[in-house]
């Protein structure tokens, strides 16, 4: 989908990371047309270093878990993929080991969409939200909730340096059913 994480053969399993983050052309990060909050913070870490394009900062939880991310939009959008950095090689038991990612309307009615392991996470971490009928390629969400459920060496708070949430790119040419990339099939696209 977007990063090649290593899966391992047992589904909800992810190994390892990516250094660099590599996206599909026809995504586009959604993450900034939302409110985000977080359950709780150590001071100077808050929700914007999750947020802040820095791989040095991080949000850090401080409380009981579950640790809760919650990205809120105002319309309902289609989202695809959801992507994380973490590194278990500096963070260790602070590094998530396990996360459930909920989406719904609101705080009332979220669903668990995903349930996902991360085995000693180092680098960027790619959570599809497609399901398994392909017909479900996203998530059509008002709000989506990130929860870290667990931790490695069970650690009680939690860092997180990155997130970011990918959707598919709209077509470019209203009411129109294909999607035409070059100027000639677009120019050529609608009757007059």
């Amino acid at each position: 989908m977007a990063t090649e994480s290593l899966e391992s053969e047992e589904e909800g399993k992810i190994r390892g990371g990516n250094d660099k983050l590599i996206i599909e052309e026809d995504l586009r990060e959604m993450g900034k047309n939302a409110a985000w909050s977080v359950s709780s913070c150590k001071p100077g870490n808050g929700v914007n270093t999750l947020r802040d394009d820095n791989l040095e900062t991080y949000w850090q939880s401080d409380g009981l878990q579950p640790h809760l991310i919650n990205i809120q939009f105002q319309k309902k959008v289609k989202l695809q993929v959801v992507v994380l950095y973490i590194d278990f090689k500096l963070d260790e038991s602070y590094t998530p080991s396990k996360i459930s990612i909920r989406a719904g309307d609101g705080f009332h009615n979220l669903k668990e969409i995903k349930n996902v392991e991360l085995v000693k996470p180092t680098g960027w971490v790619c959570v599809s939200l497609s399901g398994t009928d392909p017909r479900e390629a996203f998530v059509n969400t008002f709000m989506l909730q990130i929860a870290v459920l667990s931790n490695h060496l069970n650690g009680r708070d939690t860092h997180i340096r990155q997130i970011k949430v990918y959707g598919p790119r709209p077509n470019p040419i209203p009411c129109q059913p294909f999607h035409f990339t070059s100027m000639e099939f677009q120019t050529y696209s609608t009757l007059r």
